[in-house]
């Protein structure tokens, strides 16, 4: 990840929970894993928003009599996004010292929220998601980016949890590179990624995160357990990400961290 501050001094701890051999994995694979690092209550109010949430999706495309929107499937995946500005306790999420200390171990001494979401597979075996990079669902090239997956329950392979693929094993040229993705039909989904490597599963608890670049290959299987899967996506840049013509925001830039200094929300 180009962003990547590597001449950050985080003391004796490293800032912390983030230590050197985070950031060496996060060179050289693009991603790590921090697990049970999201305190209890914090999870379960997560929890509650998300599916406060899956509830008033469902009722919006029942309104429309619609089976899909967008790449939200009724009853079975959903993406709910942006609705942080409406929920206290998505933002103190969001701008929390853990988050913070996180993103700027990373990104460096500016940080800003720029996107996220939930993630939610409902029980059924159409739920997987494809190979991407999240830089791929914006197409332009812009500095790679931060996303933070947060596991909201535990994660394995039966109820499709997300698959990582390591820099060096996707073929690419360089960890920036930025591939053409295409559009999947059927699902809308955006794929970029055709090998036959399965990836590194990410077999958590919840209150687990994720850390990975926007130019890092993933994908998720699906859900076969009578379960929902719940996760919540949020996502960080180093410098306000654009619009192909550079005229305006792409998405959101909310100061987390400037001058290497935490702003409160």
């Amino acid at each position: 990840m180009s962003s990547l501050n590597e001449n950050i001094y985080f003391g004796d701890d490293m800032m912390g929970l983030i230590t050197a051999e985070h950031i060496e994995q996060f060179n050289r694979d693009g991603y790590f894993i921090l697990e049970s690092v999201i305190p209890a209550d914090v999870l379960n109010a997560l929890r509650d928003e998300c599916m406060r949430y899956i509830e008033v999706a469902d009722q919006e495309m029942e309104a429309k009599g619609l089976q899909s929107q967008g790449i939200n499937h009724y009853k079975k995946r959903y993406f709910v996004a942006n609705r942080s500005t409406e929920s206290v306790i998505m933002t103190d999420f969001l701008f929390s010292e853990l988050m913070a200390d996180i993103t700027q171990a990373t990104l460096g001494d500016n940080v800003y929220l720029f996107n996220e979401q939930y993630v939610v597979k409902a029980a059924d075996t159409d739920s997987k998601f494809a190979w991407h990079q999240d830089s791929g669902y914006i197409g332009h090239y812009h500095t790679a980016y931060l996303s933070c997956w947060c596991a909201l329950d535990d994660m394995s392979e039966a109820n499709g949890t997300i698959s990582v693929l390591p820099y060096h094993r996707d073929g690419r040229h360089s960890t920036d590179e930025l591939i053409t993705h295409v559009v999947e039909e059927g699902t809308n989904d955006k794929v970029g990624y055709y090998g036959d490597d399965p990836g590194d599963l990410v077999i958590v608890p919840a209150g687990s995160i994720a850390v990975f670049s926007s130019r890092t290959f993933h994908r998720s299987g699906a859900n076969t357990t009578d379960h929902y899967r719940r996760s919540y996506l949020a996502q960080y840049s180093s410098e306000p990400i654009m619009d192909k013509e550079g005229t305006k925001l792409w998405q959101r830039a909310d100061p987390v961290v400037l001058d290497g200094k935490r702003v409160q929300a």
